[in-house]
């Protein structure tokens, strides 16, 4: 266990970046298809396929995720993850036209400083198809990937993730890109919203704060009122050894969005665009009821756990004025 995404096996993570831009792309590959769904709590979201994953479409299985900096433009890096699979000869097989299934969603990072003059067409295809290809079981936390543009309130976001083993051998693991609104860290200090959760100092061993004040608790968020819809967005998936069905696995996702609101404050606001997959590799069989539930409350805490670890990891972009990441401060 390497307390990663890839812990789950038949799951690869690649990530691509370009630093001029200050943004980036993160594919998630299913070696074989998996069964997925979508929960969207935000009120500003952006994502590809999402019809797809919806319990009344047809199709169940998904051949990979991709998540994005970009805002819209960003959309596009699916593509790039489309055609890279394509080349592979992986996808649904429709009487011999071979489609791949890349559900994707997208966080803002178009103001946090880096040149976004592109020109007529935005990085994120070539980033997608870049992402695709590096894909591996070892993958860089913090600014990296779809990370790499990542802010929140009071630091500097990214990318992150988790797993966790249940007690049946069930494994549940979450990668999470942090571009909230709100803060990962409890006022001015070096604590984490999610410390209940921390396993081995994964996020620095600082716990909570001896009490909490009215100014911990009070509302920090990215531009004040005056924050953009299109501005925010804490977007990821969990993903199971569990055998679910496509409700099974939304269910799993309602669950596990849990987890956000245990790492960040305030979350799913109309500013946000939180979204989060759930994929199951179906590789073992889970009691429906309790079992479910189960697992359910691991996901929810693996996804706590990824969102502080993302901004635990990040280090802050090389611009001026850009925003200090949490070691800045904290070390």
């Amino acid at each position: 266990m390497k307390n990663l995404l890839t812990d789950i096996a038949g799951v690869r993570v690649g990530h691509a970046e370009d630093a001029k831009v200050a943004s980036g792309t993160t594919a998630i590959i299913f070696d074989s298809p998996a069964i997925a769904a979508i929960d969207v709590r935000g009120g500003g979201p952006g994502t590809r396929e999402g019809a797809l994953l919806d319990l009344a479409s047809t199709q169940e299985r998904v051949d990979a995720i991709a998540l994005s900096g970009g805002s819209a433009f960003g959309i596009e890096a699916g593509g790039g993850v489309q055609a890279w699979l394509a080349e592979q000869g992986r996808g649904l097989n429709i009487r011999g036209a071979v489609i791949p299934l890349v559900p994707g969603a997208i966080m803002f990072d178009l103001l946090n400083g880096g040149d976004k003059g592109w020109g007529r067409f935005a990085p994120y295809r070539d980033l997608g198809y870049a992402a695709a290809m590096a894909a591996g079981h070892d993958f860089t936390l913090g600014s990296a990937g779809a990370g790499l543009g990542a802010t929140t309130a009071t630091f500097k976001g990214g990318l992150g993730s988790a797993s966790a083993v249940l007690a049946n051998g069930i494994k549940v693991a979450a990668l999470m890109v942090v571009n909230a609104v709100g803060s990962a860290t409890i006022g001015d200090g070096p604590w984490f919203w999610a410390a209940p959760f921390e396993e081995n100092s994964e996020f620095g061993g600082r716990g909570l704060p001896p009490k909490f004040t009215p100014d911990m608790l009070a509302m920090r968020i990215k531009g004040g009122p005056a924050a953009s819809a299109r501005e925010n967005t804490t977007i990821g998936l969990v993903v199971t050894d569990a055998t679910l069905t496509k409700a099974q696995a939304k269910r799993l996702a309602m669950i596990a969005h849990t987890g956000v609101a245990r790492a960040i404050y305030p979350v799913h606001a109309p500013t946000d665009g939180d979204v989060l997959f759930a994929a199951a590799t179906c590789e073992k069989p889970i009691e429906p009821l309790v079992g479910l539930t189960e697992l359910g409350t691991v996901a929810a805490n693996v996804v706590a756990r990824a969102i502080a670890r993302g901004v635990y990891s990040a280090n802050a972009l090389p611009f001026a004025g850009a925003q200090p990441a949490w070691k800045d401060r904290f070390g």
